[in-house]
Parts: C-alpha cells; structure tokens; sequence
C-alpha cells in the first residue's frame, strides 16, 4: 500500500510537469520551466557520481561546455538547418561529455575526495581557457547556431518535454544506480574506501565508471542549452557558477538522496530566475543563496529533504507510543 502511495504522488508529479506547457502559456514562464528542468537534470546526475561516492566534483560545467560545443560545431559543419533536426545532437553532446569524462577520470581520480575537488576546478579552467582561445571555438566571438524560425508562441515547448525527457532520463539512471550492485560499491566507497577496497571492490574503476555515467545527462543537457539559446559563449558555458549551483542544489536538497537534487534544483533556479527577470542586479540570486545556504547548515545538515523525512518519522513515532500507551491504560481504567 505504502508503495503505491509512493508510486501514485510520482505519476502526480510527472503528470504536473506534463502539463505545465499546456496550462501556462506565457512564454517567459515556459522558459523559466525549461531551464529549472536543465538544472534538475544536471543536478540528479551530478549527485549520482558526487553525493554517492562521496566525492565532491566541481569541474561539471566541463561536460555541460562539452554538450554546449558539440551541439553547435556539429550543427554548423553539417549545415544543418534551423528546424528539430538539431534535437538529434542532443545524446551526441551526452556521448561527448562521456567520452570526456574519462581522461577527466582517470587523471583527478587517483587521488582522494580533498585533492579531488581542487584538480576538478583546475580541469575546468584549462577547458574555459581553451575554448576561449582556441579558433575552432570561436574564442571570446563563440559560436552562432542555425535559426530556428518557429512562432513565439509554441518556440518553448518542443524545448520543454526534451529537457523533461533529460530529467526522467537522469533519475531513472540515478535510481538504478542507487538500487544496483554498482550504487552498492559507491556508498561503500563514500562510507570507507579503504575498507570498500578490502572487501574486494574495485574501487576506480567504479568511481571512474560513476564519473563517465554522470557526465553523460550534463552534457546532453548543455547541448539542449545551447540550441535553445542559439549562440554560446565560453564564459557562459564555462561557468564556474554552473558547478557551484548544481553542488549547492544537490546540497541543500538533501546529498545522496534521490529526491533531494530535484527538489533543490526546481526551487533554487526557479528563484534565481524570477530574482533575474525581476530585478536589475543579476548576482543578486547569488546572495539568496547564500543565504540559503546558510540556513540549511545551520538548521538542516543534512538536507531539506532527509530534515523532512525525520521530522516525519520523529511525528509517526511520536503518535505511535501515544496510542501504545493509551492502549496500556485503557484496560486498568476500565477495570
């Protein structure tokens, strides 16, 4: 029974963000849609590699530069036209990012979670500073690519249920791993690596076959960025926000929990795009999140979703021993 709840309040869900585009109309709140669920995506797969593991990655905007890159240099030397065509490079730039990832890994994996997070970060900005002075990229210029002549009024929505396809993508993907043999070796990894190595797990090439999994919905989803937007810029793509929103996302949500990325994603950008369209200082949502931040740990360590989840059970407990020892004094009164 619990488990058809469960499953009932997902299809609820999914049901919601299938209609969404066919409700709400407006097309500056289908683009905030459209971009909420880019970061949901990006968010799920980062935390499948990085809150499972353990191992904190904050060179992620390489393979979303990657997907961005290879939607528009593949687009402009096949001379592609500007129509839905161009949605067929999406899982390239996904098998790209992928492709990536593994000279990525193998060289910031062989070193543990501290080490691990500066060699991303340098990682990341050879990339930004390669495609910024390299002349395939289009250095500080960027890239154009092919106009899309669709009506205003229906231009997002195509956009829309393929991001949504990235996203259900990422989670499902995100939630085999966690019920697999595989995600079983990344929480040892993540627990006591040592340890995990001991009982015989291979530790990198499982961390290393996490990282590739993870680039792969990241890199789609730059690729769905860079088509949507029509032109792409290294600093834009290349972003060191980029890593530090998503991290905070799967953070603040809730690290290693399925439902956590999600849910600090849809809330986080969404808030950060209604604080850009609303106000003239774009860096403001950046002081929200801190904020944010903050509150959550201070008062949530953990995560908003695992709070929420103990806070509930703390509840059910609670209400349990009451009935248990109602039950227990009932029949001495009676008597």
């Amino acid at each position: 029974m619990r488990t058809r709840i469960k499953h009932g309040w997902w299809l609820l869900a999914l049901a919601a963000f299938i209609v969404y585009p066919l409700i709400v109309t407006n097309p500056t709140w289908t683009t905030i849609a459209i971009f909420t669920l880019i970061f949901m995506a990006c968010a799920t797969s980062w935390n499948m590699f990085s809150g499972y593991s353990g191992y904190v990655n904050l060179g992620s905007a390489v393979f979303y530069g990657s997907g961005a890159y290879t939607m528009a240099l593949f687009a402009n030397h096949l001379h592609m036209a500007g129509n839905g065509d161009l949605f067929w490079l999406v899982p390239l730039g996904g098998v790209v990012a992928s492709i990536i990832a593994i000279p990525v890994g193998l060289i910031a994996l062989r070193v543990r979670r501290h080490t691990f997070v500066v060699i991303t970060i340098a990682i990341f900005f050879v990339f930004q500073l390669s495609a910024i002075n390299f002349s395939f990229t289009g250095g500080t210029s960027g890239l154009q690519l092919p106009f899309i002549p669709w009506f205003i009024t229906n231009y997002n929505t195509p956009f829309y249920y393929v991001a949504l396809g990235i996203v259900l993508f990422a989670a499902l993907l995100s939630a085999a791993v966690r019920r697999s043999r595989f995600g079983l070796q990344l929480l040892a990894i993540r627990d006591d690596e040592d340890r995990a190595a001991g009982l015989g797990v291979k530790v990198f090439a499982v961390k290393l076959t996490g990282f590739t999994l993870s680039a792969f919905a990241v890199g789609m989803a730059g690729a769905l960025y860079a088509m949507f937007i029509g032109q792409i810029y290294p600093q834009f793509v290349f972003d060191p926000v980029f890593d530090i929103s998503i991290a905070l996302m799967a953070i603040i949500g809730g690290l290693g929990t399925f439902v956590g990325p999600l849910l600090g994603a849809l809330v986080l950008e969404t808030l950060q795009q209604y604080v850009t369209l609303s106000y003239s200082n774009g860096s403001l949502y950046l002081i929200i999140y801190g904020a944010v931040f903050l509150v959550v740990v201070l008062f949530m360590p953990q995560g908003v979703v695992i709070a929420l989840r103990d806070a509930w059970l703390l509840r059910k407990a609670r209400r349990e021993g009451q009935v248990t020892v109602g039950a227990a004094v009932s029949p001495r009164t009676t008597s």
